[in-house]
Parts: C-alpha cells; sequence; structure tokens
C-alpha cells in the first residue's frame, strides 16, 4: 500500500469514528429528552369505572339513597312516588353512577336518624337536607355542597308582626319547635333559646297550625316547603342569625371513592351550568324551589377530584 492510499485511509477511519460518535451523542440526547419528556408527564387520571369497583356499592344491585318523606318541594313522597329538589338530585347522582330508577330504593329517615343510618350500613347515600358541619364530617362522609341556604323562623300568620326578632324567641310567650338533630337545634342551644324537639320538621309545622307551638325554626327551603301547602295559615320571618348551611350528599365516612364520586358528578351539572348549558341542578331547582326562593345558581362542590369519565355507567 502507497504512502498515499495509507494517509487516506486513516482519513476514512477518523472521519468514520467521528461520525459514529457525533450520531451516538445525538441517540444519547434523544433518548434523555424521551425520559425527561416522559417524567414530565402527568400520571394517568383514575378513572370513574376505577373508583366505583373500588367503593362499597361496586357489587350494589341497587342503591339505598335514605331521604325525608314530608318536606314539600324538597322531599316528600305522594301516592308512593317520591319528588322534589333533593329527589331529582338524588336521581341524578343514581343514574351518574349507574343505578336506573328501577335500582333505586328510597330509604324513609327522620332528621335525626340521619348520621345512624348511614353508619350502620341501612343507607349507601343521603340527601335529606343535610347541613355540612365540622362535627358531622368526624362521622360522616360530605360530598358537596350542592346546595346554600339560611335559617329562618316559620310562624302562623297570626303572629308575623308579634315574632320578628331573635329577642322574641325567647319570650316565654311563645313555644319555639325544631327537628331534633338538626343544625339548627344546636344552633339555638348555643344561643339559650328554649325549644321543644319533634322527630321532623312536619311534626314542628303540624304543631303550629294546631297552636302548640308559634314558631319553628329551619333552613330557608325546608320552611318553604312547609309553607307551600299552607300559605295562608303560615309565614316565613327573615332573622339575621347571621349564618348559612351548605346542604351536602351524605356517604360512609370511610368511603372516600363513593365520596369522590359524588362530587365528581355534582362538580360536572356545575361545570355545564358556568357554561350555561342545561344541567341536572337547575332543572331540579327550578321545577321545585325557584318559585319559592327565586334565582339561585348551584354551588361549587369543595374537593371534586379530575377522574376521566368514559360514560361506562354499568347500568344494572
Amino acid at each position: 500500500m502507497t504512502e498515499k492510499s495509507t494517509r487516506f485511509r486513516a482519513y476514512v477511519d477518523h472521519r468514520t469514528r467521528q461520525t459514529m460518535t457525533t450520531l451516538a451523542v445525538a441517540a444519547t440526547m434523544i433518548l434523555v429528552a424521551l425520559v425527561a419528556c416522559e417524567d414530565n408527564q402527568p400520571p394517568d387520571r383514575p378513572t370513574v369505572r376505577d373508583l366505583r369497583e373500588a367503593s362499597t356499592i361496586s357489587e350494589r344491585t341497587e342503591l339505598r339513597i335514605g331521604v325525608n318523606v314530608d318536606i314539600p318541594l324538597m322531599s316528600y313522597r305522594r301516592n308512593n312516588a317520591y319528588h322534589g329538589f333533593d329527589i331529582e338530585i338524588a336521581r341524578y347522582i343514581a343514574d351518574s353512577l349507574g343505578f336506573g330508577d328501577k335500582s333505586i330504593r328510597w330509604v324513609p329517615l327522620d332528621t335525626e336518624d340521619r348520621i345512624e343510618k348511614l353508619r350502620s350500613g341501612e343507607v349507601d347515600i343521603v340527601v335529606a337536607s343535610f347541613s355540612i358541619t365540622e362535627e358531622r364530617e368526624k362521622r360522616v362522609g360530605f360530598a358537596g355542597p350542592y346546595l346554600i341556604t339560611t335559617p329562618e323562623v316559620l310562624v302562623a300568620t297570626e303572629y308575623v308582626n308579634e315574632i320578628t326578632t331573635i329577642t322574641d324567641l325567647n319570650s316565654e310567650e311563645y313555644t319555639v319547635c325544631v327537628a331534633g338533630g338538626s343544625t339548627t337545634e344546636a344552633m339555638l342551644r348555643e344561643r339559650g333559646i328554649p325549644h321543644q324537639q319533634a322527630n321532623n320538621p312536619a311534626a314542628c309545622r303540624d304543631g303550629i297550625l294546631a297552636g302548640e307551638f308559634q314558631a319553628m325554626v329551619s333552613d330557608e327551603t325546608i320552611l318553604a316547603g312547609l309553607r307551600s301547602e299552607n300559605p295562608d295559615e303560615l309565614a316565613i320571618v327573615d332573622m339575621p342569625f347571621g349564618v348559612e348551611e351548605e346542604l351536602g350528599i351524605g356517604v360512609p365516612v370511610e368511603d372516600e371513592n363513593l365520596r369522590d364520586l359524588v362530587s365528581y358528578f355534582l362538580d360536572k351539572s356545575y361545570q355545564r351550568d358556568q357554561r350555561d348549558e342545561a344541567n341536572a341542578w337547575e332543572t331540579a331547582y327550578n321545577n321545585h324551589l325557584g318559585q319559592w326562593l327565586g334565582e339561585a345558581s348551584q354551588p361549587r362542590p369543595d374537593g371534586a377530584p379530575d377522574l376521566v369519565d368514559h360514560d361506562d355507567k354499568n347500568r344494572r
């Protein structure tokens, strides 16, 4: 081999090594970039199906929903059928979870029984004007709020100009009724306002109409419903209690998956409302409460998760 050929061969080998090194470096950089890109990708979001299969309702063939049966506008039973704002919200949640009307078992509850029925496993969820409180959250999981309301006073119309202030409620002339186990009962107790307890709001209403009580305290949605059936005999008095009540859907405290599912579907309705699209909450409110309480918007539920929803409802 001539000296010229040897130099050419050496040159070619050098250029080949340079090219291979360059390609190797480039490949390494591409691989590093791909790994870095993969590391920066958000983790796979859980799906509605994932949470449903991990929840306490995964093997249920029916959904047991605890409800009131005697609160007009909110939740009541007529001719063995259930109606009201809470009932429509409950149906929306049940349908979203994969339970059609024929797979719902309605379980009547008194106000003071809501927590125990849930904790004992007699119901899967509670949709019954259930106010979210710090104390209750120790024993119940809540999804919501799905409605924000305030406590007011219901009186017989003959007392509408006599019972006008919180001070009047303290008078020995009047007997105040409240549903036992309610947040308003706790509020009256904390304020030192004398009162008598009844099993449910309807019993207080009946006591006012019979002259046994002169006033009852509850949230305005319940009072509007009670008054709607006796508008000439009953009146609502607006009193500045200075508190709001957030209504939530109760689930077993240990079942975070079910709570997240219910929160997700409440938020789904909320997001539709924000886009001015038809949604379950607006329909339910306008069908039952709008005429009595005026316009309102669905509040945004707290802590709603970001789930993948393939609309696979596993209908039974």
